[in-house]
């Protein structure tokens, strides 16, 4: 965090001296200390964090993926069949304890086209599904799967 305020303090200012680098130095510090006095910051988070981020640009590369492929799919059921769309809630349990991962996967989820996240509430999941066949093995989808990983991994 330290780093990372310290840097965005040098592109703010737009030049580097020796001057901005030792202000910005102590106000980083500052802010870091106020992080872990008054708002819970940890560095030992922040480590397990940086450790997660080559699992999370793996999981931006499958929903992008994911993203493709259900575009193609909802303009087939637009296209061929549009007085034969079926759509349909369907509900489901996660194992996913954190919170965070549990935003995740439900923005995930809205953000692939033909589903939306209806409700997150603890654990369970209500998904509104365009159509029956993206309602087909969502409890156990591929961002279930990653997602539960990456859980593991903290």
């Amino acid at each position: 965090m330290f780093i990372l305020l310290l840097a965005l303090w040098i592109v703010f200012n737009g030049k580097f001296t020796w001057e901005i680098f030792i202000i910005g130095a102590i106000l980083s510090g500052l802010v870091c200390f106020f992080l872990v006095k008054f708002a819970g910051y940890s560095f030992k988070k922040e480590f397990k964090a940086i450790k997660l981020i080559p699992d999370l640009l793996s999981y931006a590369g499958i929903l992008l993926i994911e993203i493709l492929k259900c575009n193609f799919a909802v303009i087939g059921i637009t296209l061929f069949r549009p007085r034969g769309i079926k759509p349909v809630i369907v509900h489901f349990k996660t194992r996913i304890r954190s919170k965070v991962l549990k935003v995740i996967l439900a923005n995930s989820i809205t953000l692939t086209p033909g589903t939306i996240t209806a409700s997150l509430h603890d654990d369970e999941f209500y998904v509104h599904c365009l159509d029956r066949a993206f309602a087909e093995g969502i409890e156990s989808s591929v961002f279930v799967r990653r997602l539960e990983r990456m859980e593991e991994r903290l």
